[in-house]
């Protein structure tokens, strides 16, 4: 069994065709085919199953798929980084984040990246759940991950602040002038709720929380992406939350952001599967440091979701908002 064969059989997945497999790998189809039969000898079995207009995963390849992607992927991260290891001065980065912190948190930090290392192309793999990013770093899709402190994580970890969660309701809203507020003096406003919510203890985060308050929250409208939620509360459709840093280019244009009393908050890390070196390092180095990133380190007197919901009366096993686990 070879590393090879192993890149032939998942791009033979990724592209449900033998052909275009082929065509992507700059190889012929019947070359192609001998090596991917050589792989079935080698693993004692058959890994796809032929079809008249494609291929499917047998039950020994959808076994043996993750395996193989690991190891194709490592070894392209192993490239890498003996690459950009002198320095931090050549070839690609691979960095894994959810939407939000990539639109939040990530333009500033690259920005400032690209004047200080020109050299090195930077490639964003992003994902809408902390489990699927997760899930997609241990498999080796990047060199590191930016994103809510994974619950168990066995490789490298480094904690580089918290992010907040807020409010956002229009510039001319009657709280607007305020810079927090408690929750329960929000139980006759509507909300925008997104399909990103977390549930917790079997209900949606905001009705568990907002049920610790005191009052049952009133949904107006249901989104998609944090993004649509955030232009449906500066609409004024109802009150949103998010992440501070995905909103704080829209302040004095067209919404106001609070903060919630007491404040919430989630960890963020930058986590990888093998050490942080060369590149990666420096990265990582530059996001503790750079002081526009919208995290902030952490606050000793500021309460965690966890705690604002232990606060209410109500369990505390409160997860992230957008990108928590399910």
């Amino acid at each position: 069994m070879s590393l090879r064969q192993m890149e032939y059989f998942v791009a033979v997945v990724e592209e449900s065709s033998f052909t275009r497999a082929a065509e992507r790998l700059h190889v012929t189809q019947p070359a192609l085919s001998h090596q991917i039969k050589a792989l079935e000898r080698a693993v004692g079995g058959e890994l796809l199953e032929r079809l008249p207009r494609g291929v499917l995963l047998t039950p020994m390849g959808r076994a043996f798929l993750p395996h193989a992607e690991r190891s194709v992927r490592s070894a392209a991260q192993a490239r890498r980084a003996a690459r950009a290891a002198a320095g931090a001065q050549g070839g690609e980065l691979h960095i894994a984040t959810v939407h939000s912190v990539a639109v939040g948190v990530l333009p500033d930090v690259f920005a400032h990246w690209r004047r200080a290392h020109p050299g090195v192309c930077l490639v964003l793999h992003e994902y809408a759940s902390a489990d699927a990013l997760e899930d997609q770093v241990e498999r080796g899709v990047a060199d590191l991950a930016l994103g809510p402190v994974p619950e168990r994580w066995s490789g490298p970890l480094v904690p580089v602040g918290e992010e907040e969660i807020v409010l956002v309701v229009p510039f001319d809203d009657p709280l607007a002038g305020r810079s927090s507020v408690a929750l329960h003096e929000l139980a006759d406003r509507a909300w925008v709720r997104c399909a990103m919510e977390p549930v917790v203890d079997g209900r949606p985060f905001l009705d568990g929380i907002c049920g610790a308050a005191g009052f049952e929250p009133r949904t107006a409208v249901r989104t998609e992406h944090t993004s649509t939620a955030i232009r449906m509360a500066a609409a004024g459709v109802g009150v949103s939350t998010a992440p501070g840093h995905t909103v704080r280019g829209a302040l004095g244009e067209d919404c106001a952001v609070l903060s919630v009393d007491p404040p919430w908050l989630r960890a963020l890390a930058v986590f990888s599967r093998v050490p942080l070196t060369g590149a990666a390092a420096a990265f990582t180095e530059l996001l503790a440091t750079l002081p526009v990133t919208g995290i902030r380190p952490p606050h000793p007197t500021a309460a965690s979701p966890e705690r604002a919901y232990a606060d209410c009366g109500a369990p505390p096993a409160v997860v992230p908002w957008e990108n928590a686990r399910r």
